[in-house]
């Protein structure tokens, strides 16, 4: 029988594809768009270079934030209200006034002196009137005038002497020109130590209530003290009772005895 006859019979196409196993056959199928961009993103390929950036960045970003944090935790005047930053920046402005007037007064003296017939007798004025402001500051003369008296009482025994010491450079720097605590004249180089049922105020014990009694301008020390955070809202966190009194005659009796040098001599000549 010859071979046109009985062909030898070839499996059909479609018979081919069914015997070649199913995994195969989609190993053989060209691969979609999508499916050589995910193999092209994962798993992620990162250089050196790209790992160092993205921790350079890391370690910046983590600087920023604990950067904006802490300003913000440090900000005491965040929860003010809009009236006590006004007299927040009315007080500031009160103290820039006080600093050009003393400029002014000093400027002044010195026209004086330089203008002055008998420059030798306006000197001994000007002396004079030195002397005493000095005797004021030093505490070895009395002094009276406008002011406040602030009152601290403390029935739970939490007012230690740090908390009077912030009172006192809160009055410092609210322009006061003398101040009493009890019987104790306060002056530049006043220190405060805590003791057994008070404060130790340059060596003498006082106990409560701690009586300030501060001549200065009363429109600039009271507000001074009841800024948001300042010493009247963290003595009433101890528990302290504050209250403020203006007047417009304090007096300041309390002296300290002047002191002779021992070693420092005048340079002047």
């Amino acid at each position: 029988m010859s071979t046109e006859d009985n062909p030898t019979p070839r499996p059909d196409r479609d018979e081919d594809e069914a015997q070649v196993p199913a995994q195969e056959w989609v190993a053989q199928r060209p691969a979609t768009g999508r499916q050589r961009l995910r193999a092209g993103l994962w798993p992620p390929r990162v250089t050196r270079a790209q790992l160092i950036v993205a921790l350079l960045l890391f370690v910046l970003g983590l600087g920023l934030a604990i950067q904006v944090r802490s300003n913000s935790d440090d900000n005491a005047l965040r929860g003010a209200r809009q009236e006590d930053l006004v007299r927040i920046l009315d007080e500031l402005d009160d103290r820039t006034q006080r600093l050009e007037d003393e400029k002014q007064e000093l400027d002044d003296q010195k026209t004086e002196l330089e203008n002055s017939s008998d420059q030798a007798e306006e000197a001994r004025k000007q002396t004079l009137e030195k002397e005493r402001q000095l005797g004021v500051l030093a505490g070895t003369v009395a002094a009276q005038g406008p002011g406040i008296t602030l009152t601290i009482t403390d029935p739970h025994s939490t007012v230690e002497a740090d908390m009077l010491l912030d009172t006192i450079q809160e009055l410092r720097a609210a322009g006061a020109e003398a101040i009493q605590i009890n019987d104790v004249r306060v002056v530049a180089g006043t220190y405060f130590l805590d003791s057994g049922g008070g404060v130790q105020v340059d060596g003498k014990k006082v106990t409560a209530p701690y009586r300030f009694e501060v001549i200065g301008k009363p429109q600039d020390l009271e507000p001074a003290l009841n800024i948001p955070g300042g010493v009247v809202q963290t003595l009433e966190e101890e528990r302290a009772v504050v209250t403020v009194t203006r007047s417009q005659k304090i007096v300041v009796d309390a002296l300290r005895p002047a002191k002779q040098p021992d070693y420092a001599q005048s340079s002047s000549r």
